[in-house]
């Protein structure tokens, strides 16, 4: 329904393409404000104007690997919507490599982009989503779920956002905040290409958007701490 993120204000990292933007256009099409978060500006921007402007929506550049870029665009982004309601840690990064050629920078950069980042951003806006009974969506992966050769960083760091949606989920149990993890399997996106190339994808980056807006308008509160395994 058109209107059923009405008066709400999102925040979505890794706007910029593929899931991220699909999630973003799904939110704004449901009533929601949208916050936008990337390394790309000049996406970010065009987004933007897609979504209505400065009425509808916000930017932010940002690496989320980076917690004073985070807290940064927090600000920034709380300045011209106001607090944030609904989270949701989108943005990742992949390399396809053996796990014994990993380099310190290279294991460490996984890390940080994929794990790391989830928590600096949801730090950021706690304040928000406390106050507010908010929801707190994180993009995991099948790879969080299970081993696949050759991401072996990828797999570790989505391991590790299971886990740090399942601790979120009960230590803000009793603030009413809905943390949840969306497990995608093979979805056509640029980020595929790049980790599995030559893969086949069995879903469009819409299939995960419209799981986002169930978890950010319709699930019920009771729904928390649980990774949704979206395979195709």
């Amino acid at each position: 329904m058109a209107d059923e993120l009405a008066g709400k204000t999102c925040i979505v990292t890794g706007a910029s393409r593929g899931i991220g933007r699909a999630i973003a256009l799904r939110l704004a099409g449901a009533g929601a404000r949208m916050g936008l978060m990337a390394r790309n500006g000049d996406a970010l921007a065009a987004l933007a104007a897609e979504l209505g402007g400065p009425a509808r929506a916000a930017w932010a550049t940002c690496d989320v690997a980076d917690s004073a870029q985070v807290n940064a665009a927090a600000a920034s982004l709380r300045a011209a919507l106001g607090p944030a309601d609904i989270r949701v840690n989108n943005a990742g990064s992949v390399l396809r490599a053996p796990v014994f050629t990993l380099d310190d920078a290279s294991w460490r950069r996984m890390m940080a982009v994929n794990l790391d980042g989830p928590f600096f951003v949801t730090r950021a806006f706690a304040d928000d989503l406390i106050a507010r009974c908010g929801r707190i969506i994180n993009i995991a992966s099948i790879a969080g779920r299970q081993g696949t050769p050759l991401l072996a960083a990828y797999c570790t760091a989505k391991h590790g956002v299971v886990g740090l949606t399942r601790a979120l989920a009960e230590e803000l149990r009793s603030a009413r905040v809905a943390v949840n993890a969306i497990c995608p399997g093979s979805v056509d996106t640029d980020m595929l290409r790049e980790g599995h190339p030559g893969g086949e994808p069995k879903m469009t980056a819409d299939d995960i958007a419209r799981t986002a807006l169930f978890l950010a308008a319709r699930a019920p509160l009771a729904l928390t701490g649980s990774c949704i395994d979206v395979f195709g």
